[in-house]
This record gives C-alpha cells, sequence and structure tokens, in this order.
C-alpha cells in the first residue's frame, strides 16, 4: 500500500472524492444545546442551522482525542501502509492538529507526520488531494508531505458571513472586530493569510459581499490554471451566484470544481448564509 493519507471532517470533500481515494477522515465533536455528535457522522449542516436560529443557543466544538488519531494510525499501518501523512485545520482554530502530533510521537513518528494546512473547508481539502494524488504516483513519506505543503502555499480561502457574532461567541475572531462590524451594520469579508481568521474587508450588502468574493478570487488566481471550491450554509443560491460569475471570470483556466455545504463545526463559528471561495493555483 502507498503513504495513506489521513484528515478531518472540516475538510468538507465531496463524499463521492472521499470514497474514491480511500481517504481516513476523523470527525471532529459538535455540542448544539448540550447534544453532542461527531460531524458528519452525527450531526449535519441542517442540525447546526436549525439550532443557530433559535433564541437561545450554545454551541461549541472539540478536536479528536489523540488516541482517535493513534487507533487510526496503527490500523493503516497495520493494514500495510508504509506510512501516514495526516493533514488537518488550521492550528490557529482548533488543537486537532496537536492532537493528531500527540499520536504520531506515540506511534511512531519516523512513519507518520502531521500537516498544518492553515485553513479549513477546501482550503484543507486542497492538500490533502494533492498529497492523495502523489501517493497515487508512488511518492514516498517525505515526497507526499512536500504535495501536501505545496497545495498549501497554493490555495487561498476567502468567506462572507452575515454577522461576526457567531465567530465572536466561539472565540475565532476578537470582540473590538465583532463590535465594529455590529455598530456599522457591515458585512465582512474574511481569510486567512497566516491560519487565523482575520477581516479582509467590510461591505454593505450581501450583494455586494458575494461580488467582492468573486473579485478578490479572480485576483488571487492570477495568471494560473486553477481549481475551485465553493462553500455554503444554508444558502445554496449563493454558492450558485459564486459558482457561476466565476465559471464566466476565470474561462479556460478554470479546471475543477466543488460545491458543498459547510459541516455543523464551521456552520457553528460562522452562521448561516456563509459563502466562501477557495481557489487552489495549479502549479
Amino acid at each position: 500500500m502507498p503513504v495513506a493519507v489521513v484528515t478531518d471532517s472540516t475538510a468538507y470533500l465531496p463524499p463521492e472524492l472521499v470514497r474514491a481515494h480511500r481517504l481516513t477522515v476523523v470527525p471532529l465533536t459538535v455540542v448544539l444545546n448540550g447534544a453532542e455528535g461527531l460531524e458528519g457522522v452525527e450531526t449535519f449542516p441542517e442540525d447546526a442551522t436549525r439550532v443557530l436560529g433559535g433564541r437561545r443557543v450554545t454551541v461549541s466544538t472539540s478536536r479528536p482525542a489523540p488516541e482517535q488519531f493513534a487507533q487510526v494510525y496503527r490500523q493503516l499501518l497495520a493494514d500495510g501502509a508504509d506510512g501516514v501523512v495526516s493533514v488537518h485545520l488550521s492550528a490557529e482554530l482548533s488543537g486537532t492538529v496537536e492532537a493528531a502530533r500527540l499520536a504520531a510521537a506515540e506511534v511512531g513518528d519516523d512513519r507518520i507526520t502531521v500537516v498544518d494546512s492553515r485553513s479549513t473547508g477546501m482550503g484543507l481539502g486542497f492538500p490533502v488531494l494533492a498529497a492523495v494524488a502523489a501517493a497515487a504516483q508512488g511518492a514516498d513519506l517525505t515526497g507526499v508531505r512536500q504535495a501536501a505543503l505545496d497545495a498549501v502555499d497554493h490555495t487561498t480561502i476567502f468567506f462572507y458571513v452575515d454577522t461576526l457574532e457567531f465567530l465572536r461567541r466561539g472565540g475565532r475572531i476578537n470582540a473590538a472586530e465583532a463590535l465594529l462590524g455590529t455598530a456599522l451594520s457591515v458585512k465582512p469579508i474574511m481569510h486567512m493569510p497566516d491560519g487565523s481568521i482575520v477581516v479582509r474587508e467590510k461591505v454593505r450588502t450581501a450583494g455586494r459581499g458575494i461580488a467582492r468574493l468573486v473579485d478578490l478570487a479572480v485576483e488571487a488566481a492570477g495568471d494560473a490554471d486553477v481549481d475551485l471550491a465553493v462553500h455554503h450554509l444554508a444558502a445554496p443560491q449563493r454558492a450558485d451566484q459564486l459558482l457561476a460569475a466565476l465559471t464566466e471570470r476565470l474561462g479556460d483556466r478554470l479546471h475543477d470544481t466543488y460545491v458543498t455545504e459547510a459541516g455543523a463545526v464551521i456552520a457553528a463559528h460562522a452562521g448561516p448564509g456563509l459563502a466562501c471561495v477557495v481557489l487552489h493555483r495549479r502549479p
């Protein structure tokens, strides 16, 4: 068996890709008003959307335990994998990377390496797919890890949220920025230049926010051929708008495209109305 690739549930890869590439996905845990569930297994986007629409909302998320990763790594090695590359959401947002590294050290980090994608959603998913492609071509542990790291450097994420409140509640953005956004009734566009969530700019309307996502994505593409992912949360029409506009603007330079709804972990922190664009510039 070539090098095995592991990721977590916040990659939001289309299920058919997970099956086709035999990916191992370790779920994070979401707690919605006291009800705990594994993302994508027991808790789904519609569950988070329903709870977030209520008056009294308590939502939290937690990383997988190191032992969950250790069990996965041991099983893959026992099944004959030469090694394991484990690629996860930004360490600035979650302790998932730390948990994976603790497990790697326990199982044997000479055969397991952990990559911080410095992103989430398909900002994580594209590095995972790059690692899978390298493994399929026979790359060794170092080569598969480098393919993931190269994809991290070639991937850019922008997202629009209707309000900063959910990010503030979850501690993913500071209270001053959230207060400013509320006071001015602005709509924020975020990005993740170093793995943390940062306000890129503010617009006055949702329509302008979607238009700016398109402009920013085209700027990020530059002259490169690109792959595109679009995520949404309870806003499929926004995803359709983004895909149509970017397909027209990028033309023949656009190759693989993916559209998925964000899962419960991101839902808990971004809130309904999320619209996200992820650009992967091909080498």
